[in-house]
C-alpha cells in the first residue's frame, strides 16, 4: 500500500511530514532522502509509522527517518526518535525485535591479491567455525549460571573468557556493555533461548563478509581507523541478540501493552505500545533491553574470536601478525539515554535508533580515545553483492539528528517476493560475476537477501553525506560472503 499523506520538500535532501497532518502529531516528521529515492520510500506506508511516532508522549524535536527507511513494527525501519527522560516514553518498537543488531569491522594487513585465490577456503572455513542459520547454537558450551554474566557484563565476559583481546572493548559502542542491565528483569524463556545460541550467526541479512577496500575518502580518517590503503582486505560482522533480544521484546510488548490499558494512552498504532520511561514498566524494559544488547556484544565478541582463528588456520600465521584489529562496533537497534543540546540547553533523551545508527563528532567525549581526533566509525552494510561504507560521525548530525545516521541499504522488497523473484541459481552466478565467492545455510536465506531485494546502498550514502549526517571515508567491497 503507497502512502498519499501530504509532503514537503524542504531541500535536495529532507522532506517534511506537517504535525498538521495529524491531530496527535507533536511535531513534524522528517524523512532524509532525494527526489529518487522518496518515489520509492512512499511505494509503502512507512512514512505513515514516521508520523505515528511523532504522536509519542513526550518526543523531544521531530520524528525522523533515514533514507534506508522501510515498514516495520510500530516504528519505521530506518527510525530516531528522542524521548525526555522525565516527560517522554520508551518503546519497544522503537528499537525492534533483534535487540542491538549492528555491524563490527576488523582490519587485516593482508592484500586481496593474496585473500581471493584462497577465498573458498576461508569461507568454508568460516563457515565451519561459525555456527549460522535458524535456530543455530553457539559453540561455546554456556552453563545455564553463565547467561546471566552474558546478559550483564557483555562482551567483557567475552574476552574474560578468552575469546579476543582487551583492546577490543575500546573499540567498541559502550565498551561492550551497558551498565544498567539487570538480568532478573530478563524472563527465564528468554533467557533458554538465548543461552545455546551465544556465539552463533542467525538468519536473515546476518552475515559474514571478507571485503577488500576499494576507495578510500578520507584519508587522515582512513588511517586513524586502520584503512591504510585501497586493496587491503577487512572483515564485517553483522548479527544481533538471536532468539534472546527477540523474546526479550516479546515479553515487553505486552508488558507496554498493559500499560497503555492502564494509563488510558491514546495510540494511533497499538504497535507503538510504550510506557513513562520514568515507570516501572520503562526502567524494567531498558534494563532487559541492555542486557539483550549485552547478549549480541559477546556474542559478536565471540564470532571475532572465530574469525581470527580462521584467518590463523587458512593463513599460517598469528591475528595479531596479521593485523587483525577491530576497528568498532556499532549497535544499529538500541535506545541510550544520552545528554544532547536541543533549542539551546542540553537534555537528557532516550534516542531510540531502530535501524539507525549513532554518528558521534570529533572531540566528543563518548568516542574512543584513539578516533576522538576524528569522529567515530559508522559502519554502513549494504547488499552481499555492493559491499559497504565506513563513515564518520558529523556535528551536523548532532545538531539535526540526535547523532544518528543510517544503517544500511533498506529494503525494496519483502523477503517473501524476493524468494519468489530470485533463484539461488541467478544470485550465486551474479555474485561469481563479481568475482564474489558465497555460501549461505539456506536456499530462502540467500533468496531473501538477493541484491536486487535492497536499495543502493550508494544512494542511501549520497542521501546521508549530503544532508551532512555523516563524512565518508571508505568503501569496502566483497570478495566472499557467508550468509545465515
Amino acid at each position: 500500500m503507497g502512502w498519499n499523506g501530504p509532503l514537503e520538500q524542504i531541500d535536495a535532501y529532507r522532506w517534511m511530514i506537517p504535525r498538521s497532518y495529524k491531530e496527535c502529531m507533536n511535531g513534524d516528521a522528517v524523512i532524509f532522502a532525494d527526489e529518487r529515492m522518496i518515489r520509492s520510500i512512499v511505494s509503502d506506508n512507512s512514512p505513515e509509522q514516521a508520523a505515528n511516532v511523532a504522536c509519542l508522549p513526550g518526543i523531544v524535536g521531530r520524528s525522523m527517518a533515514m533514507p534506508d527507511i522501510h515498514w516495520g513494527y510500530g516504528f519505521p525501519i530506518g527510525g530516531v526518535a528522542a524521548m525526555d527522560a522525565e516527560e517522554g516514553v520508551i518503546s519497544p518498537g522503537g528499537i525492534g525485535f533483534d535487540i542491538n543488531c549492528g555491524v563490527r569491522l576488523l582490519t587485516t594487513a593482508l592484500r586481496a591479491e593474496e585473500v581471493a585465490p584462497r577465498i573458498k577456503e576461508l569461507i568454508d572455513s568460516l563457515f565451519h567455525a561459525v555456527p549460522a542459520g535458524v535456530g543455530s547454537k553457539g559453540v561455546a558450551d554456556v552453563a545455564a549460571d553463565q547467561i546471566d554474566r552474558i546478559l550483564e557484563e557483555g562482551a567483557e565476559w567475552a574476552v574474560a573468557e578468552g575469546y579476543g583481546w582487551e583492546e577490543d572493548l575500546v573499540r567498541t559502542e559502550e565498551g561492550g556493555r551497558m551498565g544498567n542491565a539487570d538480568a532478573s528483569k530478563v524472563s527465564s524463556k528468554a533467557k533458554q533461548r538465548g543461552a545455546p545460541q551465544v556465539g552463533s550467526l542467525g538468519s536473515g541479512n546476518h552475515f559474514l563478509e571478507v571485503d577488500r577496500v576499494e576507495r578510500i575518502f578520507d584519508p587522515a580518517a582512513a588511517k586513524a581507523f586502520g584503512l591504510v590503503e585501497e586493496g587491503q582486505v577487512t572483515v564485517s560482522i553483522h548479527c544481533g541478540s538471536r532468539g534472546c533480544g527477540h523474546q526479550i521484546a516479546t515479553d515487553y510488548l505486552q508488558v507496554m501493552e498493559r500499560a497503555v490499558r492502564a494509563r488510558g494512552l491514546r495510540l494511533p498504532d497499538r504497535q507503538l505500545a510504550c510506557a513513562p520511561v520514568t515507570s516501572q514498566e520503562g526502567q524494567d524494559y531498558h534494563a532487559a533491553m541492555a542486557c539483550g544488547a549485552n547478549y549480541a556484544w559477546a556474542n559478536r565478541q565471540m564470532i571475532m574470536h572465530w574469525v581470527r582463528q580462521s584467518f590463523e588456520h587458512v593463513f599460517g600465521r598469528s591475528a595479531e601478525a596479521m593485523g587483525m584489529e577491530l576497528v568498532y562496533d556499532v549497535a544499529h537497534n538500541i535506545a541510550k539515554l544520552e545528554e544532547h543540546v536541543y533549542e539551546g540547553r542540553r537534555r537528557k533523551v532516550y534516542v531510540h535508533r531502530k535501524g539507525a545508527t549513532r554518528a558521534f563528532p570529533a572531540g566528543h567525549p563518548e568516542v574512543p580515545a584513539i578516533y576522538r581526533s576524528v569522529g567515530q566509525p559508522v559502519l554502513i552494510p549494504g547488499d552481499m553483492g555492493a559491499g559497504s561504507y565506513v563513515l564518520v560521525g558529523t556535528e551536523q548530525a548532532m545538531r539535526e539528528s540526535f547523532g544518528s545516521t543510517c544503517h544500511g541499504a533498506g529494503r525494496l522488497m519483502s523477503r517473501e517476493a524476493a524468494i519468489r523473484s530470485y533463484s539461488v541459481k541467478t544470485i550465486v552466478q551474479e555474485m561469481e560475476a563479481k568475482g564474489i565467492y558465497l555460501r549461505g545455510s539456506t536456499k530462502d536465506g540467500i533468496q531473501e537477501e538477493a541484491p536486487g531485494a535492497y536499495k543502493d546502498i550508494d544512494d542511501v550514502i549520497r542521501v546521508v553525506v549530503g544532508a551532512g549526517l555523516s563524512r565518508p571515508v571508505a568503501k569496502l567491497t566483497p570478495i566472499g560472503v557467508m550468509k545465515g
